[in-house]
């Protein structure tokens, strides 16, 4: 079950969100506020409480056009916070949807909702908590993935390397790939301990599975399999280090 904010300065457009969100059963608890400085106390106060507090917020329901601190403004300020909520901008505006969405909103309703496509942004956000909360590992060392309305499982020592794609990853094996709806970002932490590693912002890879790091013209590379991938500036060194102690845990064990 969800527990979601819902923000809007208008007390009409408020009340609306509030019902269409209490008549969605995958949402357990709405909290209102009438402006985004309220709404930011509120989750300053979930914050607080730490990530299994009672008072936890799984998504915020957000009008952009508001008085003093605007929606935008909001989102913006809850990027910082180390596990922020999910957002879905709720406005009566096209234009901002590009900002929204690099504010890496999940989805954009316009005014006047309609239901069926407001119980569909509730459903993204439902997938999106799930899969945080670990769907990854469900099936303990297999991957379900979806193939012509078929369920396959795929072990996740076949995967070789993984690719985001938008909300989706796309994993990579030696026969194939196969694309899954998992953040990037929930895989990496689930799979840590599984030999992952990010090597680029768009891309973890299994440490196993590297053939070959390359240096050439300042610019790091490793072949996997059959492909040649970058590696980001800001993620090199951690990589480096992790191959080390793989190669000296390696020289170090018994023949």
């Amino acid at each position: 079950m969800l527990r979601a904010l819902a923000v809007d300065d208008e007390e009409p457009a408020l009340e609306e969100l509030l019902y269409l969100l209490g008549g969605d059963p995958r949402i357990g608890t709405v909290l209102p506020a009438p402006d985004a400085t309220e709404a930011l106390r509120l989750l300053e106060r979930a914050r607080e409480a730490g990530p299994d507090g009672a008072e936890a917020v799984d998504v915020v329901f957000l009008d952009i056009n508001m008085p003093g601190l605007s929606g935008l403004d909001l989102a913006d300020l809850l990027g910082g916070f180390a596990a922020p909520p999910l957002i879905v901008f709720v406005t009566a505006h096209e234009d901002f949807a590009l900002r929204a969405f690099d504010l890496k909103a999940v989805d954009y309703l316009l005014k006047p909702l309609r239901k069926e496509r407001f119980a569909e942004a509730v459903r993204r956000v439902a997938e999106l908590t799930r899969a945080v909360q670990g769907p990854a590992n469900a099936f303990g060392d297999q991957v379900p993935v979806e193939l012509g309305g078929v369920t396959r499982f795929v072990p996740i020592a076949d995967i070789t390397y993984v690719e985001a794609q938008g909300d989706y990853a796309r994993l990579h094996t030696p026969h194939g790939s196969h694309l899954v709806r998992i953040p990037l970002s929930a895989l990496e932490e689930q799979w840590r301990s599984r030999g992952f590693v990010r090597i680029h912002r768009s891309r973890l890879v299994a440490l196993g599975r590297i053939e070959e790091l390359r240096l050439d013209g300042g610019n790091l590379t490793v072949r996997v399999g059959d492909r040649i991938l970058a590696v980001s500036r800001r993620n090199a060194r951690e990589l480096r280090d992790l191959l080390a102690r793989q190669a000296q845990g390696a020289v170090g064990r018994p023949r």
